[in-house]
């Protein structure tokens, strides 16, 4: 692969220069720089080979539906493909269907089927047929019960108690990319970048890796029917961000789940990592985050910042329950990255303000300005479950 990252200013160097360098990624001779991709299989694959194949034509009746769910980790998605001789409208148009529970840790290999029901219905960026689709599933036990992993089930309950509130979700979405060695992408093989500062939006070969594979996302998340808002390259280099929504109900945690889905398949193409790690980088590196913006019309209404108030005080109370909420190993996750700097609050504590990024409950400024909008959760973790956390604001701040 061409392109090549020129590696690191060594820290002395650094720190003779005030803190003031101008020089980000860039090294002196002394450390060699990354070799990007060296070992990464999907990297050397020809992509283009794969055209000929999309050219065919078959008849157009037919529509391969690829099947997505989240597996026994609470954080990964697993798929398969189904060739159905129909278009489907809406989900419950898609039949139902099972796999292997024992190999997605969900299940025993004495009775390992479990049902995957559709739920959501999305165009297919990777399949050539116009009336392809990516069919987003959740899970269910032999008994009918749902799988230790389906949080999709409870928060579907608790939108049903409280939809007479109109709740709105945005979600905004940090993640890093990796080497296939676990290096994050761009890194020097020895030694560490320049210090965070200028990666932030930045533009610049010395500034942002992949962001072909960001762009590309944005796309394939657009095509698809993703409610994609935006993206943007982060504080860490190597780190980057895209949002989601706002939506009303499930949809904004349903797109959460493809949008990673359709990033982690694009990022494979080019032979790249993904991880949602809220921590990737031990240090004074930022972590990523799963920021959720949260408001209901009342919030939206004139004068709207005495609900948003109300809800932060009830949030305020059910602290800990959140936090055990918020990433998939009930809090231990975010220990690492909520440790009170670095644009984190402290796991321990509760703390809002008004533009503020080292609270847990961030009231941005426009929403101050105007008196009314939403508030922003920035507790929960890069990996987290986006139905858990909508199902726990909804149930504190609505339910309950």
């Amino acid at each position: 692969m061409a392109f090549r990252v020129v590696g690191l200013l060594i820290r002395q160097e650094l720190s003779s220069l005030g803190g003031k360098s101008t020089t980000r990624m860039i090294s002196t001779g002394a450390v060699r720089s990354a070799r990007i991709l060296q070992e990464s299989p999907n990297a050397y694959m020809n992509k283009t080979l794969l055209d000929r194949f999309h050219k065919l034509k078959y008849d157009p009746k037919y529509v391969q539906a690829t099947y997505v769910w989240i597996d026994g980790t609470g954080e990964n998605v697993r798929l398969k493909d189904r060739v159905l001789d129909y278009i489907p409208k809406k989900p419950e148009e898609v039949p139902n269907w099972q796999y292997d529970g024992s190999s997605t840790y969900q299940a025993l290999g004495g009775n390992s089927d479990i049902k995957l029901v559709p739920r959501a219905l999305y165009k297919d960026p990777f399949k050539p047929g116009p009336n392809d689709l990516i069919v987003l599933c959740d899970t269910y036990q032999p008994d009918g019960k749902p799988t230790e992993s389906n949080k999709r089930a409870l928060m579907q309950d608790a939108y049903n108690k409280s939809k007479d509130y109109e709740p709105w979700f945005g979600i905004e979405q940090e993640y890093t990319f990796l080497d296939i060695d676990g290096r994050p992408l761009g890194w020097p093989t020895a030694g560490f970048p320049g210090p965070q500062g200028p990666y932030y939006c930045a533009t610049g070969a010395q500034n942002v890796v992949g962001r072909d594979i960001a762009e590309a996302h944005a796309l394939a998340c657009l095509y698809a029917g993703v409610d994609f808002a935006g993206t943007n390259a982060e504080v860490m280099p190597a780190q980057w961000e895209f949002q989601v929504g706002p939506n009303l109900g499930m949809k904004c945690a349903d797109d959460i789940w493809i949008a990673r889905y359709l990033l982690w398949r694009i990022a494979e193409d080019y032979g790249v990592v993904v991880t949602f790690d809220p921590k990737p980088m031990e240090g004074n590196w930022n972590g990523a985050g799963g920021h959720c913006n949260f408001s209901t019309k009342q919030m939206r209404a004139e004068n709207g910042i005495e609900a948003i108030k109300a809800a932060i005080e009830k949030l305020s109370k059910q602290h800990a329950k959140h936090i055990k909420a918020y990433d998939p190993r009930g809090g231990k996750d975010n220990e690492r990255r909520l440790v009170g700097r670095l644009e984190t609050s402290s796991i321990d504590k509760f703390s809002w303000g008004v533009a503020d990024r080292s609270t847990s409950v961030r009231i941005p400024r426009g929403v101050a300005d105007a008196n009314k909008g939403y508030l922003e959760d920035r507790r929960p973790s890069s990996n987290c479950d986006p139905y858990s956390v909508c199902h726990a604001i909804l149930e504190t701040c609505l339910v309950e």
